[in-house]
């Protein structure tokens, strides 16, 4: 019994210390360029889609209205998206992102939507789902059948749009928020790039609308809006800029770019020293989290900050997706498996598919121009001295034990 309690300490001392060099190992390794997917992308996909199958989308939907399209059509458009990049996982990626799209169109995928919406359950899921369709026929538009259902999900979009006196169609009845009607007129680009300019005049009419409707105190899009008119109801906040920002590109690159500078300027943050992350408020305004950001921490977003990832990627900025993509691999407690990695332990699986989505966004109608914005050079210097710090302590309290008798000794003497 006494060996035990003599080694137990310098047992928790030896997993202690080599957490932390783990950690170090993983927050300095070089994240991949705008061009590349970290390597460990298939065995990300591979847990999702475990997950998926024992139900975690009925699950994610239990936890927020979006929960089942929103697990379904990130783990469908990663695949999309790792396959353009990786030809090889081309037909992997067809197979797996036509099972999500028939999910998310699915009795269940429209449950919670309202079919007397126009567009039909809403432009929430009319939009996410149509910019499948279309993402999926960016690897393969051979078949004719998948070509007329995207044309016709695209037309129905563009009269809601046309007839609307607002750029912002509701998502429920009622309720209106601008990022949802941002994906869905990037899936009219997205018909416009794969099919031939149709939809130029519908989304130049959007865009005009829009700009019309900023949020005074960010010039960013707002968060939620009148379903009749389009006015603010809620001020510009993260968790929907980064997904407005992970599609504008798409649609308009110069209106992109100039939102993109003033969303950094207002919500990237290094709070405490640590970072970079992104607040959920602009800087200056404070605000509680609700089911969309996730609990606040020093007014941090972590959801906001995960899908910021993706944003910056799509935007050009690299530096700032490599540090949020370390930052991920620290702090976000990765499991890797040969088969499957998770983040959380796997607790949350839908957050796995937004990690998954976010690191590997690619522009599916546009060339991604680089940005020459940066981060903090010395941003990693808080985190490894955290580490540093509990690397050492369990071997520092009885290294001072051992000196304190020896020294009582020599006082004596």
């Amino acid at each position: 019994m006494g060996r035990i309690r003599r080694w137990a300490p310098r047992v928790v001392g030896i997993v202690v210390t080599v957490a932390c060099l783990v950690g170090a190992g993983r927050l300095l390794w070089p994240q991949p360029g705008l061009d590349e997917q970290p390597g460990s992308t298939a065995r990300q996909l591979a847990f999702v889609r475990d997950a998926l199958d024992e139900g975690s989308d009925t699950a994610a939907q239990q936890l927020f209205p979006e929960g089942y399209v929103f697990s379904n059509v990130l783990y469908g458009l990663a695949w999309v998206q790792a396959a353009h990049t990786d030809s090889g996982l081309r037909d992997d990626a067809l197979r797996e992102s036509r099972w999500a799209l028939a999910r998310a169109e699915s009795d269940e995928g429209r449950a919670v939507f309202s079919p007397g919406l126009q567009p039909a359950y809403g432009v929430f899921w009319a939009g996410w789902t149509n910019w499948l369709r279309g993402a999926i026929l960016s690897l393969d538009h051979s078949d004719p059948a998948a070509v007329q259902r995207f044309s016709t999900h695209s037309a129905e979009l563009a009269q809601a749009f046309s007839a609307a006196g607002t750029p912002f169609l509701q998502a429920y009845r009622g309720q209106a928020w601008p990022v949802d009607s941002t994906v869905a007129i990037a899936s009219l680009r997205l018909h416009d790039k794969l099919f031939g300019a149709q939809y130029t005049a519908v989304i130049d009419r959007w865009l005009e609308q829009a700009k019309t409707r900023l949020d005074p105190a960010t010039g960013l899009l707002p968060h939620q809006v009148s379903p009749t008119d389009g006015s603010m109801l809620t001020g510009a906040r993260a968790t929907s800029q980064t997904v407005i920002l992970r599609f504008l590109p798409e649609i308009d690159p110069a209106f992109a770019k100039s939102n993109y500078a003033l969303y950094r300027d207002r919500y990237l943050t290094y709070p405490g020293g640590f970072g970079p992350a992104l607040r959920e408020y602009p800087k200056g305004v404070d605000g509680s989290g609700d089911v969309d950001s996730g609990p606040l921490v020093a007014g941090v977003s972590l959801s906001a900050t995960v899908v910021a990832q993706g944003a910056a990627r799509v935007n050009g900025d690299s530096a700032l997706a490599a540090a949020i993509g370390s930052e991920g691999e620290l702090l976000g407690l990765p499991v890797s498996l040969p088969g499957s990695k998770r983040y959380a332990f796997g607790l949350m699986p839908i957050g796995d598919a937004f990690v998954v989505w976010s690191s590997t966004a690619r522009l599916l109608t546009e060339p991604t121009t680089a940005l020459e914005r940066d981060v903090r050079w010395w941003w990693r210097l808080p985190w490894l001295s955290v580490l540093l710090a509990l690397a050492i302590a369990p071997w520092a309290l009885p290294l001072t034990r051992r000196r304190w008798p020896r020294s009582r000794r020599d006082t004596a003497t």
